[in-house]
């Protein structure tokens, strides 16, 4: 593949959105618009990709930052034509360049692939067919197949709006032959804008051949101009998204109610069940099983580990075969090694759980390690908070602390300590010792042995 360009068109504003966000950065699976259309381009390997902004100006461009993107601003809408116009100066003259639309958000990778091996000397246009073509712009062949012109639809006479193959927006050319192009366009039509797609009769005129690509794939090639669009497209997304997710052998108990709002990677015989939201970047291992009705954000959840019903997972990494849930909320800076028990209505921040650690019932563990095989009653609390400064919890290996009791941090519960039910605890508690605190006094009993389990 010779020498490329990709000019993104993003400068509307989308009126009929109804709202103060530019368009291009409304979300679709969890990103912005315009990313999708960015990451596209990036995939084709461009020496350059030009980005042509306009409404919302500075916000989009920050949006981006992080990408390396040559930014133009279309100070004024003129028409797509005149879009183009600005990105001129920044083109390679020895390039071919494809345009994109930065408001398409599912476009195909390999149909532009295709249309750019097709540009070397020639304009190449994508097109498909529109069961109702109203708004559409026209594609007029020749009688060689070739393409004679293009007739926007508020400029079509009534033969040719009947016509039902219609132009994406989506092309690719000589950089010699589009500078040209574009320096002899007119605004002289129905909107008084500079339409891009009057190079096609400019080229004819030349004798340069003008060929289109019909895709069938209609919803690679539709913009985004309505909230009615947006949710359309997301469900598009995450339909594609879910048959992917199928074709790699993960059992979903109801594709149409999955999002995945990011990136998801599943090991085998993964599970999951109806209503699960996926954000941000998500790893399931093998055998993993999420019930109905999780969200799960920025998380690492490794083999055989079961997440039940409305969980909330938050930029944290689970250890093999845990059981969480049901409506457990792990939040940032969690941790929990393998073999962890989590339970119903029992929520952890910025907290390490060791192996074989188990947290229940109705629990507050924030700011905490946990040691192995240490067993939380429930309605614990670690305070972890005096109202101005937070402060950590440590409870060592083999520690049992009882219910209703309450860890006033900073504060370490020995090895093998036992907390006796209904404890507030401000000071260290000595290993393989019960402590207990209540009403003024915490005492500690030397030589005291836990109960041991009576067999059955």
């Amino acid at each position: 593949m010779s020498k490329l360009n990709i000019v993104i068109l993003a400068a509307g504003k989308g009126t009929r959105m109804h709202s103060n966000k530019p368009k291009v950065l409304h979300e679709v699976g969890g990103k912005p618009i315009l990313a999708h259309v960015i990451d596209c381009a990036k995939a084709l390997n461009p020496q350059k990709i030009i980005v042509v902004y306009g409404y919302g100006g500075e916000i989009v461009r920050e949006a981006f930052a992080h990408e390396d993107i040559v930014w133009v601003n279309q100070a004024e809408q003129l028409g797509t034509g005149h879009a183009v116009q600005q990105a001129v100066p920044y083109l390679d003259a020895d390039a071919n360049t494809l345009i994109l639309l930065g408001d398409v958000p599912l476009v195909d990778a390999e149909a532009c692939i295709s249309l750019i091996e097709q540009a070397n000397n020639k304009l190449a246009i994508l097109s498909f067919n529109k069961a109702d073509p109203t708004g559409y712009g026209r594609i007029i062949r020749a009688a060689t197949g070739n393409v004679a012109t293009i007739v926007e639809h508020k400029d079509a006479r009534i033969s040719q709006q009947a016509i039902k193959e219609v132009n994406t927006g989506i092309m690719a050319m000589p950089n010699a032959h589009l500078t040209k192009w574009l320096a002899q366009l007119t605004n002289n039509n129905a909107q008084g804008e500079y339409y891009l797609t009057d190079i096609v009769e400019l080229a004819v005129q030349q004798g340069i051949a003008v060929v289109a690509e019909v895709t069938a794939d209609e919803w690679s090639v539709t913009g985004i101009n309505s909230k009615i669009d947006l949710a359309q497209i997301e469900r598009v997304y995450q339909s594609r998204t879910a048959q992917k997710l199928l074709q790699q052998g993960v059992t979903l108990k109801d594709p149409a109610r999955l999002d995945v709002r990011g990136t998801l990677i599943c090991g085998r015989d993964v599970e999951i069940d109806v209503n699960c939201l996926f954000e941000g970047n998500v790893t399931l291992g093998d055998n993993v099983k999420i019930a109905a009705n999780c969200v799960i954000k920025n998380a690492v959840i490794q083999a055989g580990t079961h997440i039940a019903p409305f969980t909330h997972i938050d930029d944290t990494q689970i250890g093999e075969n845990s059981r969480i849930g049901p409506y457990a909320r792990l939040r940032p800076g969690t941790t929990l090694a393998a073999d962890t028990h989590i339970g119903n209505f029992v929520e952890l921040k910025n907290t390490q759980v060791d192996i074989g650690s188990k947290i229940n019932h109705l629990s507050y563990v924030g700011d905490t390690t946990v040691g192995k095989n240490v067993n939380i009653g429930a309605g614990t609390i670690t305070c972890n908070y005096d109202g101005a400064n937070k402060f950590r919890t440590v409870i060592e290996d083999n520690a049992f602390i009882g219910s209703d009791s309450q860890l006033i941090a900073p504060v370490t519960i020995g090895k093998g300590a036992t907390i006796a039910a209904g404890s507030t605890i401000t000071k260290d508690a000595p290993a393989e010792q019960l402590t207990f605190c209540r009403a003024k006094e915490q005492k500690s009993i030397t030589g005291w042995k836990r109960p041991i389990k009576i067999k059955k």
